[in-house]
């Protein structure tokens, strides 16, 4: 099977450089939209047999138009959502990104460390990895099924369920907004990473580089 873990477009809270993990959250900006608009041009070649989203409404948005173009019902999986920044949510500062950020990649050491009012590890990975299960159940094994969803858990998950990246990895590797990570495999046979590519999937003129984005840049 091959997932196309696919970044939501732009919002609001990416422009403010703000921790935003509340469900169902704000949607898409202006260049939002033209990114979402781009994605099934970009992913024309690509053949997609499902599509699921997160609870939260920037999925929902971004996988819209996709959709429209394959003819496709989207299908929501409320363990796709992005990882709780829970007593720092919308917060902007610093510090606070640091201690989310940092306290999901202190997960490859040990789940147990959780974000002040939110997740540990355990629990994350638990739903997030139930999610993707439950996707790949409903499919054969030559499916291709695109994931919408958010880029602290695309990093955090991707890299965590991969044979072949780490943490150090995704740390290294930006995830702008509709950026596109592809792995194949399975949950039970396990998943290798084949391609992640952080820009835009519609092209650097969609990106925002004056964005203070907080779960799309690399990390020193």
């Amino acid at each position: 099977m091959r997932l196309l873990l696919i970044r939501h477009g732009q919002t609001i809270d990416n422009v403010n450089g703000a921790l935003g993990t509340v469900i169902p959250g704000p949607g898409l900006t202006e260049l939002g939209r033209r990114q979402a608009a781009a994605v099934p041009e970009a992913l024309s070649s690509q053949p997609i047999d499902a599509i699921y989203v997160s609870s939260m409404k920037r999925t929902h948005e971004t996988a819209a138009p996709l959709a429209n173009a394959r003819g496709l019902e989207v299908r929501q999986l409320d363990g796709l959502q992005e990882i709780s920044a829970g007593s720092l949510e919308s917060r902007t500062d610093t510090e606070a990104i640091h201690q989310y950020m940092g306290t999901i990649f202190s997960w490859w050491q040990s789940f147990d460390g959780r974000i002040p009012g939110g997740e540990d590890g355990h629990e994350f990975y638990g739903r997030y990895g139930a999610a993707i299960g439950e996707a790949a159940a409903g499919h054969p094994e030559t499916a291709t099924v695109a994931v919408v969803s958010h880029g602290a858990a695309i990093r955090a998950w991707s890299s965590f369920a991969s044979a072949n990246i780490d943490a150090d990895f995704s740390r290294a590797h930006e995830l702008s907004n509709t950026a596109v990570v592809v792995l194949e495999g399975s949950p039970d046979a396990g998943w290798v990473t084949t391609y992640w590519d952080g820009q835009p999937i519609g092209g650097s003129a969609l990106d925002d580089a004056t964005a203070p984005d907080p779960t799309a840049d690399a990390l020193d």
